[in-house]
C-alpha cells in the first residue's frame, strides 16, 4: 500500500511538471440556415454558368428558372434574419438600403414586361383579324417603336445595375469570422439578384451581342462594356426573334402566319417572365420586412 501510494504521488509530481496542454479551437459548425443559404446560392451560381455556356439562345424558361431560384434564396435568407444569427446594425441597414435599388429594377422590369404584352397582344389581334394592311403594318410599326423606347430604359437600368455591382466589390476589412460570413451572404446576395435582373432586361431588350468573359462567366451586360480581355458572342432572345420577323414582315419577306406564331410564343414567354419577377418581387418585400421587423426595438 505505502509503494502504490509513492508511485502516484511521483506520477503526479511528474505531470506537474509537464507544460499545460492548449485548447484547440476548432471552427463552429453553420447555422442550419446558413447551410441553406450557401445551398441555395450554388444552384444560383450553377444556373448563371450554365445559362451562359451552354447556348446562345436566352429563352424564358432559362430566365424562369433563375428567378425561382433567386425567389429560394430570398426565402433562406428571410429565415437567417430572424433566426437572429446577425446581429449586425449597419450590416442589416445597408442591406435595407440596397434592396431599394433591386425593387426600383424590378418596378421598371414589371413596367416594361405589362407595356410589351399590352402591345403584341393588340398586334396579335390585328393580324388575326387579317384586316387592311396598311393598319397592320401601323400596328406593327407602333410595336417597334415601343420595343425601341423599351430597350432604352432597359439599357439604362443595366447601367445602374452595374454601378451598384461596382459598389459590392469593396469588401471591408473585419476581424470577426461571423462577421466576414453575414457579409459574404448579404453581398453575395445582392451580387446574385443584380445578375439575374440584368438577364432578364437582356432578355426583354433583346441586344445583338452578350459579352462573354475569357474564363467562360457571362456578365449579362450585352454590348454595354466591351472591353479587350472579353470576347464577343451573339445571342437571340424569343423577344428578339420577334423583332426579327417583324422587320421581315414590314420588309416583305416574311409572311404574316409566322409573325403571328412568334407572337403567341411572346406572350406565353411573357407570362412565364413575369410570373417570375413577381415572385422575386414578393419576397424582396418580405426580405425588407424582416430586416425591419429586426432593426425595430
Amino acid at each position: 500500500m505505502l509503494l502504490f501510494c509513492y508511485i502516484l504521488n511521483m506520477k503526479m509530481k511528474r505531470s506537474s511538471a509537464l507544460p499545460p496542454n492548449r485548447s484547440i479551437s476548432l471552427p463552429t459548425r453553420l447555422h442550419p440556415t446558413s447551410l441553406r443559404v450557401e445551398t441555395a446560392l450554388n444552384t444560383l451560381r450553377d444556373w448563371e454558368i450554365r445559362s451562359c455556356s451552354s447556348s446562345e439562345t436566352l429563352t424564358a424558361d432559362t430566365i424562369q428558372t433563375g428567378l425561382v431560384g433567386l425567389s429560394e434564396v430570398y426565402r433562406c435568407v428571410e429565415e437567417l434574419v430572424y433566426s437572429s444569427q446577425i446581429q449586425h446594425g449597419e450590416l442589416l441597414e445597408d442591406a435595407l438600403d440596397h434592396s431599394v435599388k433591386l425593387l426600383d429594377a424590378c418596378c421598371i422590369i414589371k413596367d416594361t414586361q405589362q407595356k410589351m404584352n399590352e402591345q403584341a397582344l393588340c398586334l396579335q389581334l390585328s393580324l388575326r383579324r387579317r384586316g387592311e394592311e396598311s393598319r397592320v403594318e401601323d400596328e406593327i410599326s407602333s410595336y417597334l417603336r415601343l420595343r425601341k423606347k423599351l430597350k432604352k430604359e432597359a439599357s439604362n437600368c443595366i447601367r445602374s445595375l452595374k454601378r451598384s455591382e461596382r459598389k459590392l466589390g469593396v469588401v471591408p476589412s473585419l476581424k470577426e469570422s461571423h462577421l466576414k460570413m453575414d457579409v459574404k451572404v448579404f453581398r453575395e446576395l445582392n451580387l446574385m439578384t443584380s445578375r439575374v435582373l440584368r438577364s432578364l432586361l437582356v432578355f426583354l431588350s433583346s441586344p445583338r451581342n452578350m459579352i462573354t468573359n475569357t474564363h467562360g462567366g457571362c456578365s449579362f451586360v450585352s454590348k454595354l462594356w466591351p472591353t479587350e480581355k472579353m470576347k464577343m458572342k451573339k445571342i437571340v432572345s424569343d423577344v428578339g426573334s420577334v423583332d426579327d420577323v417583324l422587320c421581315c414582315v414590314l420588309q416583305g419577306s416574311e409572311d404574316m402566319t409566322m409573325a403571328h406564331r412568334k407572337l403567341e410564343y411572346l406572350v406565353i414567354s411573357l407570362g412565364s417572365t413575369q410570373a417570375g419577377i413577381d415572385l422575386v418581387f414578393r419576397r424582396l418585400i418580405r426580405y425588407r420586412v424582416s430586416i425591419l421587423n429586426v432593426l425595430t426595438p
